[in-house]
């Protein structure tokens, strides 16, 4: 009993497949959906054996195709732009963090001060209170009145 033979018209719409959703940019199989004819034969989920004696031609119509899109997939060129668009974001979003932290520490500097200033206030005010007032005279000048009830003083 030897092998069933291979179907070349189902390998042939294997790898056929495989180019258009590499070409789309929507591979299955392909971990980097790179447009190489490596990743063709992985993302076709046939052995190379298979494919380059049988299918050379269709092996250098993807390359064609994908010269002719300038090897950047679309789906690829999408997710390049995204990737962009995140790297200036997590920029602006540390240039951020950074002036927040700064800002914070001055806040907790700040706030330290203060509550020394509160606390020294209110043992400036327990000594005050603890203190004996001596009630001083006073002095009458020259063009000054009295205080007191008695005009005449």
């Amino acid at each position: 009993m030897g092998r069933r033979p291979r179907d070349r018209n189902r390998d042939a719409t294997a790898i056929k497949a495989a180019a258009e959703r590499l070409l789309a940019g929507t591979p299955l199989r392909s971990a980097s959906g790179k447009l190489t004819a490596t990743e063709l034969i992985v993302e076709s989920g046939l052995r190379r054996d298979v494919v380059y004696p049988h299918h050379q031609d269709l092996v250098d119509e993807f390359r064609l195709r994908a010269q002719a899109q300038d090897r950047v997939p679309t789906a690829a060129q999408e997710l390049a732009e995204r990737y962009a668009a995140g790297v200036d974001e997590l920029k602006e979003t540390k240039q951020q963090l950074v002036a927040e932290r700064e800002l914070t520490a001055f806040l907790r500097r700040t706030a330290v001060e203060l509550a020394v200033e509160v606390e020294n206030l209110r043992r400036d005010q327990e000594d005050a209170a603890d203190a004996t007032v001596v009630s001083m005279p006073r002095r009458r000048g020259p063009g000054r009145r009295s205080l007191s009830a008695n005009p005449e003083d």
